[in-house]
């Protein structure tokens, strides 16, 4: 099946529709979640770092004001379940001059604040200083992720490519990934300034480099239950 790359039918989503097309599908863009002056207010907000994939934007007040500001908002609260808490924020600034791809994968990996000895959990990494493990498919099935779009997000401009519906698989090996864009296509998510594209972290994804010359910044949140099974604490939100 050949890949799909038309812009995906967000502006005017009702709350009931978005949900069932993010849990049928693993992803949904809400269009006209922030207006364009409030994008660029936060863009102003984020560290001048030349690191063009921050991890540790949390920390600040401001980051988490706006995490429960979109969560607020009536066609994203829908989608994530109410004890849920913000978990993490990353930001992307892809464009021509900080450039990048990235392969078909799935997020399996989560900031802890200390480590467990417990069986269930696996891939203990350290990433920019902060302590990750991969927690098994049960948890995280649990997680949302959104990506606040603070610019027009073409298809120029290295969109994510999404599988829909793989995040019902659980976790995949590379072969099984591929094997699955294969049989089942992928989708351009393109985004207007001001959107969110909410998804599964389990959704299989990958994004191409940018080739237009515009922006491509994205705060990207994940959201997931305040208490954690296997003698865990999140490292940020809980």
């Amino acid at each position: 099946m050949s890949a799909l790359s038309e812009p995906l039918p967000a502006a005017s989503v009702a709350p009931a529709e978005a949900s069932r097309r993010f849990q049928q599908s693993g992803f949904a863009v809400i269009a006209d979640v922030l207006a364009a002056e409030e994008c660029e207010a936060i863009a102003r907000r984020v560290p001048s770092s030349g690191d063009p994939g921050g991890r540790h934007l949390l920390e600040a007040d401001w980051c988490v004001e706006i995490a429960a500001a979109i969560r607020r908002h009536p066609r994203v609260a829908e989608l994530i379940p109410s004890d849920h808490v913000a978990v993490q924020c990353l930001w992307f600034e892809k464009s021509v001059a900080t450039n990048w791809l990235v392969a078909l994968h799935q997020d399996l990996g989560i900031p802890v604040a200390a480590r467990s000895e417990d069986p269930a959990l696996s891939g203990w990494s350290e990433k920019a200083g902060v302590l990750h493990v991969q927690p098994p498919v049960a948890l995280l099935e649990q997680l949302v992720a959104l990506r606040l779009h603070l610019d027009d997000c073409g298809e120029d401009d290295g969109p994510l490519r999404v599988v829909p519906g793989s995040h019902r698989l659980g976790r995949l090996d590379p072969e099984a990934a591929s094997r699955c864009r294969a049989e089942q296509g992928e989708v351009a998510c393109v985004a207007a300034r001001g959107s969110v594209m909410a998804m599964r972290p389990l959704l299989l994804h990958a994004s191409s480099r940018a080739t237009g010359d515009s922006q491509r910044r994205v705060l990207h949140f994940v959201f997931g239950p305040r208490g954690l099974p296997h003698g865990l604490r999140w490292r940020f939100g809980a």
